[in-house]
């Protein structure tokens, strides 16, 4: 059931959309508020998920590659489940048609794209068809929360393959930055 805002919380949300460091007391003014009634506003905001504060890098601006890949699945869920935790994963929707997913990643290069897609997407016995494609232009800004730093013992998207013993690993490949055998410099 979506969630019921007010005309002054719309207003809030935009304020904080145009300037995410405004002060509550600016807020305040703008809206016609006490302080105090902005800051339970934004709170009531943040804990029903309404607005969130994300911190990350902006593939674009680090001269990143989008692609966009339009899986036919059959289970949406779990191939949508497996990415989450892959650093090059944006975003996942599942969508109506015969392609029943979109994912959004970014990564370096093309290589590194190419091996997500046929190593880790393509070779899923849940994929019956796909298509691969590069953003050539977007238009926005897009934030991808941090998800390395952390170094694991298994690849996140629970590949058998280690990057090091992965064939396009240094073919092309920069590998996963959750592994340790991450080659690139941007992550």
């Amino acid at each position: 059931m979506p969630l019921k805002i007010d005309e002054k919380d719309k207003k809030i949300i935009r304020l904080l959309h145009k300037d995410p460091n405004i002060s509550q007391e600016e807020i305040a003014k703008e809206v016609g508020l006490s302080q105090p009634s902005v800051a339970l506003r934004i709170k009531k905001l943040r804990e029903t998920g309404l607005i969130e504060k994300t911190v990350g890098i902006n593939p674009k601006k680090m001269g990143m590659m989008l692609a966009k890949v339009d899986v036919e699945t059959t289970d949406s869920n779990e191939l949508i489940e497996k990415f989450k935790k892959c650093p090059y994963f944006l975003a996942g929707f599942v969508v109506s048609g015969k392609n029943n997913v979109c994912m959004i990643f970014f990564g370096e290069d093309m290589s590194t794209l190419e091996t997500i897609v046929n190593r880790h997407i393509r070779i899923l016995e849940i994929v019956k068809n796909l298509e691969f494609n590069v953003i050539i232009r977007m238009e926005g800004e897009i934030t991808a929360p941090v998800k390395f730093g952390e170094i694991l013992e298994k690849p996140p998207c629970g590949s058998k393959i280690l990057c090091k013993n992965c064939t396009a690993h240094g073919e092309g490949c920069l590998g996963c930055p959750l592994t340790g055998d991450y080659l690139g410099e941007l992550l």
